[in-house]
């Protein structure tokens, strides 16, 4: 349903999947191009995802967020990117779709910092 749309803003997601893992990234999208494909006035398009290596974490998805996500499987610079991280991906009603890369904390980092005397 919205494979057309996310084909369009494909390149500048990449870029900025790739810009995420240093900050996380916003992109402003055309609400025009998303009323075009539903040919509603006021779209829903809301979601918010994980893609831990390559794969949404949740269980039901909508319709937008796994037609991403199949947009970006097919690409192979995206496709490398997705598995082999860990992405929060959210997308508002304000058509802005934030991007950041997940970084899990590791078990052998020891929080305590030794004690100065």
């Amino acid at each position: 349903m919205y494979t057309y749309t996310w084909k369009k803003y494909l390149p500048v997601i990449r870029l900025h999947l790739k810009k995420a893992v240093t900050d996380e990234q916003k992109i402003s999208l055309n609400r025009t191009d998303f009323e075009k494909t539903t040919r509603l006035r006021k779209p829903a398009c809301t979601f918010s995802v994980e893609l831990k290596k390559g794969k949404f974490s949740g269980v039901n998805q909508s319709v937008p967020a796994r037609d991403l996500l199949d947009i970006l499987m097919e690409d192979e610079g995206a496709r490398t990117l997705l598995q082999q991280g860990h992405y929060a991906v959210h997308f508002n009603s304000d058509f802005q779709l934030s991007i950041k890369s997940v970084v899990e904390p590791s078990a052998d980092v020891n929080a305590e910092s030794p004690a100065e005397n």
